[in-house]
């Protein structure tokens, strides 16, 4: 009798699962490039799948009006999202709060870099403004890093998280924050406000920490999930839920996105995103290699046999891309 085939043709039969996935894994980490290699400044073409029609609705154009009216920053604009189009003709955005200057200056990222202006007044009721305008009954706010903030911008998102409440008090939060350079009392701040989802991005593999974001600390990273999650279940708070993602096609291996999963679920977190990294200008570092939907399919399979409650695993797959899926499905 035949064995059954998963995906990639590994065997679906137990004794031979491990075998099979030892030997994907190994021929995976075969074609990944040294880094600083030659391999490292090639441009490559981007697949078919990845190239997405762009489309603008009535929706979408009351997003845009919106947003100018009320003089805000969505992440969707200052990353170059490639679901801005899709998403702002749903009527979704995810703003983004502290201004559009980012204090430090990842290689993979297009938010501008430098020295941030002082703080926006009124940003806090501006954004619920917008809520309440848009009709938005899920809410994700997020931000540029400012280490020159003596709470890395912490009191600003609790202020926001709490006036969206106020104006639209069936609204639903979740907040994708900084490190706030590794301050837990800054993260209790946030975690005190009560967002509905916990979101801290690990981004990328360990191993690629010093190339790609030198400034962040992949431990971290882990350890403010832990404490969200501790400090949700300290406070009665055991319905929020915590979140995290990477992007591959960096230089990472199959094996070492493997082990971010376990490292994350080490540490409770409950929703994971996944998805390929795009080159948003000339200036960040290429793209090593584009995965193919059936790899991303095999990240998402992995990730649900790890515990992950919902796992979003796809090319163009984002943070915030169909969020407010991710925390009604769980």
């Amino acid at each position: 009798m035949a064995k059954q085939k998963g995906i990639f043709g590994l065997t679906n039969t137990p004794e031979s699962q491990v075998v099979d996935l030892e030997h994907f894994l190994a021929e995976d980490e075969l074609l990944i490039p040294e880094v600083g290699s030659a391999e490292w400044k090639k441009n490559i073409a981007k697949p078919e799948w990845l190239k997405v029609r762009t489309r603008t609705t009535t929706s979408y154009g009351a997003v845009n009006s919106t947003l100018k009216k009320q003089t805000l920053h969505t992440v969707c604009q200052e990353a170059r999202c490639p679901n801005i189009s899709e998403c702002w003709s749903c009527g979704t955005a995810t703003f983004m709060i502290l201004g559009s200057i980012c204090t430090r200056g990842c290689a993979y990222c297009a938010v501008t870099k430098g020295r941030p202006w002082p703080l926006e007044d009124q940003e806090a009721e501006r954004v619920a403004q917008a809520a309440v305008d848009l009709n938005i009954k899920y809410v994700v706010i997020t931000s540029v890093t400012r280490d020159d903030l003596s709470d890395g911008g912490a009191s600003r998102f609790a202020e926001v998280i709490r006036a969206v409440k106020a104006s639209s008090p069936q609204t639903k939060v979740e907040v994708l924050i900084p490190d706030f350079g590794g301050s837990l009392e800054a993260l209790n701040i946030v975690l005190a406000a009560e967002p509905k989802v916990l979101n801290h991005n690990v981004e990328t593999v360990p191993r690629l920490y010093p190339r790609l974001r030198s400034r962040g600390d992949y431990r971290r990273c882990l350890n403010i999930i832990q404490h969200a999650k501790e400090y949700a279940q300290q406070h009665g708070e055991a319905q929020m839920m915590t979140k995290s993602g990477l992007m591959v096609g960096l230089g990472e291996s199959h094996r070492e996105v493997l082990q971010v999963m376990d490292d994350l679920r080490s540490v409770g977190t409950d929703i994971l995103t996944i998805g390929q990294y795009l080159r948003p200008s000339l200036k960040n570092v290429p793209v090593m290699r584009y995965r193919t939907p059936e790899e991303f399919a095999f990240y998402r399979q992995e990730g649900l046999k790890r515990g992950f409650k919902y796992v979003e695993s796809a090319p163009l797959a984002r943070s915030s891309y169909h969020a407010r899926s991710h925390s009604e499905s769980v």
